[in-house]
């Protein structure tokens, strides 16, 4: 075998295994940035079936054990390992991730040390995502950049789902 063909041979060895690391590198990429939810569930050799529009359930009101009023928003574990806590907010903001620091200190293994933190601002309360893995997801749409939380609405962080409560 000639030395240029030995040299044409290694090229393209090398061209391949760089091949397979982009496409590699792209599908982990894909996979972790597409929600469970959004994923299509399909099984090998079926073709896909569009699946119909699930109804969206209303927002479960949490079953709080009665307590003296409450003047002030809150913040209400509805579904999770803590649900029915309830956190009043003041003018702090709020941190919520598994760091022992938090103030909600959440033992879930889809939740980052630092995962969100919730703060007043004008007159309202900002969501902001702090860097998670898994996201932060506001009713279905997961949160980019610190954005308003309206009363009532379901946020996610990992599997704890909480809302604000005026």
């Amino acid at each position: 075998m000639t030395e240029f063909a030995l040299t044409l041979l290694r090229l393209a060895f090398l061209g391949a295994l760089w091949l397979f690391i982009i496409i590699t590198v792209i599908a982990l990429r894909r996979d972790l940035l597409q929600p469970r939810e959004a994923r299509p569930a399909t099984v090998p050799g079926k073709p896909a079936k569009h699946p119909k529009p699930a109804k969206q359930p209303k927002p479960k009101k949490p079953k709080v054990a009665k307590a003296p009023k409450r003047t002030g928003p809150s913040l209400v574990v509805t579904e999770g390992p803590l649900q029915n806590t309830v956190i009043p907010l003041g003018t702090a903001q709020v941190t919520i991730g598994r760091a022992p620091d938090s103030t909600l200190v959440i033992d879930d293994d889809y939740a980052s040390s630092r995962h969100a933190r919730i703060y007043p601002s004008e007159g309202g309360w900002i969501v902001e995502d702090l860097g998670s893995t898994n996201g932060t997801w506001i009713d279905r749409t997961r949160i980019t950049s610190p954005t308003i939380l309206a009363p009532g609405v379901p946020l996610r962080v990992g599997r704890t789902t909480l809302q604000l409560q005026r």
